[in-house]
């Protein structure tokens, strides 16, 4: 169990990283943008010439200031994405899509309870009894200040309904929802009832925010070296997002009014600073007091570190240390990328490490008792303290005092290390035994040492837990290094394969499709309305396996497929007659007990399905019913009836009569090509429509020159085993008149 939460807490904290990347661009745009459009800083300079009002440097710098404050002031929407898109395991565009509907359902949701319970009149301003700072804008629409909670709430729910559901298998009517279409509409559901629940619950967790805050807040520097402590001691776990992201960005780093806003999160509270900087005389130290010190120990401690690591290497492996050290150095002093140096720590000498801690910690202590407030966007390099400290002027920032500082930090860490690595003999770079490699160690040799592990542990057994539909499937496509693409359309999984001599029909039909089409390189493979979860389960299974694992049972299949290949020719040459044909044929003197009638839904020629120009269709492998070449382009309704899904592109559309019939209208032939182009929908999923209503209207022009075929299949996709259909009209054709019966018998 601990395991399981600790490895879930290590997504959620990698999960946090996508939407923090953009915030060193939006911090760098804020920065310039504010920097150089303040107007002392112009002046001072005599820049009046280059930046002043209405030149075309000014303008463009007041536009990335607005970009920047546009990042910020959107990031818990950007964290809802973010967030759903790290946690997702498959089809992670659609978690985001969730996700973004999601964060708008839940926030108008809360503006509608805001509303019925009177906080918000009926004119849109707040009722005078309401706390300053509880109701904010939330992109337009009013809602509860829940500022990054909200969008991480957001983000983590929607990922958990998406894994769970994206391959979710519906009852056949409804099978075009089923899937990764059936993730939105779950969270669309569950978020409105969420916000419906934030509204009461939010503002008992906005307190327990507070307090929660407080801890650190109320004890002051006590609190700052405690932050300090914790952060820098998750980092080899990578739980440390996890851990400062709330102070950084959320009430729990404290509030502040600025410009007449409030704003939460120590983070959030520099950059507002920061754009209302006429106003500002010196920047919070508060609310920095979670990121200033980096700039001490980052720039100047931990380059004190690697000297002393470089000082105290075996002379014949001090140039190769050295080059390593250096470049590991100048990521840290330029980036604040620390990772290179402190895991190497970790590794070789944990007391290092744990020093890197407790000086770490003090640094961000001093830098708050100092007054130091110089912010930054992701770590503490040279770059944001430019950006964030000298920039913005010593008056404002204090950032002279992180100079000197620094150099007391830097003379710290070289003794300490120089005398603990000497002392107790470390392994740091350049001091390893004469068969260990020099080198800098990374998360990644975390991972991989773990990988190997599991990788051993399971024994040789990759593929032991795939799924074996889609591992059959694979087998008598002949192996994944035979599969060239793999696509779906309504009802058919569409595979393009290099030899097309490799694919087992008789293997693919044992897997439940009801036919296999061949076409010169390309496979299609009958499945039915569920073909987008099976094409999901085997993009996910080619993903997941090697072609060694193919190869190892490769005797065994081809055997067996051999074997069943030969079954079916024998049953083939024995008995021509179709299954359907087959199962229905002692009915065929029988009177139906009962009849329904399906008309034409459009004006053309009407035949026999056996007449279709598609191997899959003539030989009934959908379904059976008819096909109507049109002559005029126009697709009305033949029945009664709710149209149960419109096909991404358009071509094909799901149809279920009153009566209980479900059907496909299947407009032309390799239509699915064509993108949607030619086709003019007029319905949309669940909208139930009368007999002769337009479902959609086509461009016949386009279509013929375009098409392999306009004939279009009208087929019925569930008949039961005592049903069979029964064609009433053979050649000219109206829409709306009968096209053929369904005709069920006594069982």
């Amino acid at each position: 169990m601990k395991d399981k939460i600790f490895g879930v807490l290590q997504r959620v904290g990698r999960s946090f990283m996508l939407p923090i990347a953009i915030l060193p661009v939006a911090g760098l745009l804020l920065g310039l943008g504010s920097s150089f459009t303040n107007t002392t800083t112009i002046e001072t300079y005599g820049l009046q010439w280059l930046l002043g009002d209405k030149t075309i440097l000014h303008a463009l710098l007041v536009i990335m200031n607005a970009v920047g404050s546009a990042i910020f002031d959107n990031l818990p929407l950007i964290f809802a994405v973010g967030v759903a898109i790290g946690m997702a395991k498959k089809e992670k565009e659609v978690s985001a899509l969730s996700a973004v509907i999601a964060y708008f359902v839940m926030n108008v949701s809360i503006n509608a309870m805001l509303k019925i319970s009177g906080k918000i009149l009926a004119d849109g301003s707040i009722a005078k009894d309401v706390l300053d700072g509880t109701i904010t804008s939330v992109c337009g629409i009013q809602s509860l200040q829940m500022g990054v909670f909200g969008g991480i709430i957001v983000g983590l729910g929607v990922a958990a309904l998406h894994n769970r559901f994206y391959k979710i298998e519906l009852p056949n009517a409804l099978s075009f929802f089923g899937g990764t279409r059936f993730v939105p509409i779950i969270s669309t559901v569950v978020y409105l009832f969420v916000g419906i629940l934030m509204y009461f619950i939010w503002p008992t967790v906005q307190n327990g925010i507070y307090a929660l805050g407080g801890v650190v807040t109320g004890t002051g520097y006590f609190g700052t070296l405690l932050f300090g402590i914790i952060k820098r001691a998750l980092i080899p776990f990578g739980l440390h997002h996890v851990f400062y992201m709330p102070f950084w960005q959320t009430a729990v780093g404290g509030t502040m009014e600025v410009a007449g806003h409030m704003v939460e999160g120590g983070q959030n509270i520099f950059f507002a600073q920061l754009a209302d900087s006429a106003n500002i005389e010196h920047f919070s130290a508060d609310a920095t007091r979670y990121f200033s010190g980096e700039f001490i120990f980052m720039i100047f401690g931990l380059p004190g570190a690697a000297l002393a690591m470089y000082k105290c290497a075996k002379p014949e492996k001090k140039k190769q240390a050295g080059s390593l050290l250096l470049s590991a150095t100048l990521a840290c002093m330029f980036t604040g990328i620390t990772e290179p140096l402190e895991f190497s720590f970790l590794f070789v000498a944990p007391a290092l490490f744990a020093v890197q801690v407790v000086l770490a910690g003090s640094a961000y202590m001093i830098a708050h008792i100092l007054n130091i407030a110089v912010g930054l966007t992701f770590s503490g390099g040279l770059l944001d303290f430019f950006l964030f400290g000298i920039l913005q002027g010593n008056e404002k920032t204090s950032w002279m005092l992180v100079i000197p500082v620094g150099i007391v930090y830097f003379l710290l860490y070289y003794f300490i290390f120089s005398f603990l690595i000497k002392k107790f003999d470390f392994k740091t770079p350049g001091r390893e035994d004469d068969d260990t490699e020099t080198k800098l160690y990374t998360k990644a040799d975390v991972n991989a040492r773990k990988a190997a592990k599991d990788v051993k542990s399971s024994d040789g057994k990759e593929a032991a837990a795939a799924d074996e539909l889609s591992q059959t499937i694979s087998r008598g496509l002949g192996g994944k290094a035979n599969i060239s693409d793999v696509d779906c359309c309504a009802t058919r999984l569409r595979i393009t394969v290099i030899d097309p001599e490799k694919v087992n029909d008789a293997l693919l039909k044992s897997t439940g499709a009801s036919g296999v089409v061949h076409k010169g390189q390309g496979v299609q493979i009958i499945y039915g309305p569920r073909v987008t979860v099976i094409k999901s389960d085997l993009e996910d299974y080619l993903a997941s396996v090697t072609e060694e694992h193919f190869e190892d049972d490769a005797a065994e299949n081809n055997t067996a497929g051999a074997d069943e290949a030969k079954n079916e020719n024998a049953a083939s040459t024995t008995d021509s007659t179709p299954a359907s044909d087959k199962a229905q044929g002692s009915n065929v003197e029988k009177e139906p007990t009962s009849t329904v009638i399906i008309s034409s839904p459009m004006t053309g020629i009407a035949a026999d399905l056996s007449t279709a120009p598609d191997e899959a269709f003539a030989s009934k492998m959908m379904g059976d019913g008819a096909v109507v070449t049109p002559e005029e382009g126009v697709v009305v309704a033949p029945e009664d009836g709710t149209v149960l899904f419109v096909f991404d592109t358009k071509h094909a559309l799901g149809f279920t009569t009153d009566s209980g019939i479900g059907m496909i209208i299947h407009v032309g032939i390799d239509t699915v090509k064509l993108e949607g182009k030619g086709f003019d929908v007029q319905v949309e999923a669940g909208q139930h429509v009368n007999k002769g209503d337009v479902l959609m209207k086509l461009d016949l022009d386009y279509l013929k020159a375009n098409a392999p075929s306009v004939t279009t299949p009208v087929i019925c996709t569930e008949l039961k085993d005592n049903q069979k259909i029964r064609l009433i009209t053979d050649g000219a054709i109206k829409a709306g008149e009968p096209l053929y019966a369904v005709d069920t018998y006594e069982k």
